[in-house]
């Protein structure tokens, strides 16, 4: 999984041709550490048709702020440059790909 900052998140996320998963994270966070490996499986299999990148909510406040994300893990879709799905917490494989669906 990829990680982006404050300074590449307009080229990486905004700008890219394929929706991306942006995962708001931080390093004392236990439940960003749970879904982590259930990222990088998506990432791995999905990545025809999704990006999934991670962003460090401590050391990039300013695209934190922006987007208001006050919780981790907020996990945010993002379509053609707008947050189109914004969901807060761990949860399974099957569960975050069932509220991505229709939405990826």
């Amino acid at each position: 999984m990829a990680t982006v900052t404050d300074a590449t998140f307009a080229e990486e996320v905004l700008a890219a041709e394929l929706p991306v998963l942006v995962k708001f994270t931080a390093s004392w966070c236990p439940p960003c550490r749970m879904i982590a490996p259930v990222l990088a499986e998506i990432a791995q299999e999905e990545g025809h048709r999704l990006k999934v990148v991670s962003l460090d909510v401590d050391e990039n406040p300013s695209t934190t702020t922006a987007y208001g994300v006050l919780s981790m893990p907020t996990l945010m879709l993002f379509r053609a440059g707008e947050p189109v799905r914004s969901l807060v917490g761990a949860r399974s494989k099957r569960r975050l790909l069932e509220e991505l669906a229709d939405a990826i």
